[in-house]
Order: structure tokens, then sequence, then C-alpha cells
């Protein structure tokens, strides 16, 4: 993606990259559901390395990734992040909300789909954590059309923490589409329960069938 950013206009050197890592660790992706053209939102959980990938490389939109600000520092993928001018929370800081609202204004007017992991970090455990608010301040702000994507167990091919690496297909489900409600305070905790419901059948479905 680096080597390319310069040569491929965008997004096609991010997806270049994406592609990369899943034809490299031989993931395939099983999708249900369909993606909507018109959504301005990504909320998708976390679980693996891969999930990046994965989103990037179903969809043909431009995303915007938000990210914690320490991302932006490693090498090389620090890179990848500030290149396509992905947006750097800052936690923890006074200003950080307003930073975010302003980056998220500047993506959206550049046609850009927000990307948000709400979880604000990975876990492996299939039990989604609670979801941050700044995912719902940036959708109430601007009432966008919010899609949710719920990738099933991911950590369970790929994991730098376990060093587990296993080929195989992975399922990638698109939620219907919504517009953020402000006057709803409840819409983002409820999300969370429904994601949590549409991964939980997944799996028993799964286990079903064998």
């Amino acid at each position: 993606m680096i080597m390319s950013f310069y040569l491929l206009p965008q997004p096609y050197s991010v997806k270049l990259g994406a592609w990369f890592i899943r034809i490299f660790v031989f993931i395939r992706v099983d999708v249900k559901g369909s993606l909507n053209q018109d959504a301005q939102m990504f909320l998708v959980n976390h679980q693996s390395d891969i999930d990046i990938g994965i989103i990037e490389t179903i969809t043909t939109k431009n995303i915007a990734w938000v990210a914690k600000k320490e991302l932006f520092s490693i090498p090389f993928f620090g890179l990848v992040l500030r290149l396509p001018k992905n947006i750097a929370l800052q936690r923890e800081s006074k200003t950080a909300i307003v930073k975010l609202l302003k980056e998220s204004k500047r993506c959206l007017d550049e046609g850009r789909v927000l990307t948000i992991f709400p979880e604000g970090t990975r876990t492996e455990t299939g039990i989604m954590k609670p979801f941050k608010f700044g995912a719902k301040m940036v959708a109430d702000k601007y009432a966008l059309k919010v899609q949710p994507i719920v990738l099933i167990a991911t950590a369970s091919y790929f994991s730098n923490k376990r060093k587990i690496f296993h080929p195989g297909s992975i399922t990638t489900i698109f939620l219907e589409p919504f517009i953020a409600d402000k006057e709803d305070p409840n819409w983002l905790s409820d999300l969370q329960l429904n994601m949590q419901k549409v991964y939980d059948d997944e799996l028993s479905n799964r286990l079903g069938h064998r």
C-alpha cells in the first residue's frame, strides 16, 4: 500500500494492500446481507488484525478509519494510517471530541465512509465490550446513515496474541442500516445487544449444522 499510494488513485492503493493481506493468509469471506450504498458510517465488532483487511475488501467505498492516536506512531502500520488521512483519536483528551467531529466532517465531505470499532479495542472472547460513546456523538451530530457489520470469530483464524494463523472462510454480516437519532439515548447500547445476538445466533447455527 505504501509503495503504490502515489501511483494509484484512492482508495485503490489501500484496497490493494488489504487484498494482499487476505491472499497472503488465505482468507475467504462469506458475505451475508448487503452493503447499503448510502451508508456514511460502519460500526464493526473487533477481534483480529485481519478485520481491517476484511472490511476494506468487501466494499469499494473509500473508508476513513477512526483509530487511537498511538497506532499512527507504529512503524509502517502508522504510515498506512497516516497516508490516506485517517482519523487519529486521542483518548482522555478534553479536545478529542471536538477534533473527532471536525475530522469526521472533513472525511464525510470527501465522500468517505467513517468506520469505527466501537468497542475501542480487540476482544477475542466472543463477548463484545461496551460500545464507546464517541461513535454515537459523531453519528448523532451529522444524522448519519449507520450500517452495522458483524464479523464472526475472526480471531479463530488470525490472532497475533495467540499465534493463530489458519486459512479459511470468515463470515461477515451486513445488518440493516438506520439513521442515527440523537433523541434516542439508547440506540448505541441497543445496537451492541443486537450485534451480539446476531454473532451468537450465527455461531449457534454453525454448531447446529455440524
